[in-house]
């Protein structure tokens, strides 16, 4: 099992413009082979937002990394800035 944690800030979108996509995407995290879990992180005061992922195993989160799915939800994304690992 591994646990990946993800944070960034929003750029150039809202809190509930975040959450809005978050509730879109959530069915398609749901299918993504070899994620167990993924809880989202949401600090609206301080403008910090992620996720806590659990992987069944370090292949499975490799697959999600270099996914189109991930360049286009996270990894070229102009809306989340700074995102740390």
């Amino acid at each position: 099992m591994i646990i990946q944690v993800v944070n960034f800030n929003l750029d150039g979108i809202t809190h509930e413009q975040y959450e809005g996509a978050a509730t879109e995407l959530a069915p398609s995290f749901k299918a993504l082979d070899g994620l167990i879990s993924k809880v989202w992180l949401s600090d609206k005061d301080n403008n910090t937002y992620g996720g806590v992922y659990t992987w069944e195993n370090r292949q499975a989160m490799d697959n999600y990394l270099s996914s189109e799915f991930y360049d286009e939800v996270l990894g070229n994304n102009p809306s989340f800035a700074n995102v740390s690992y």
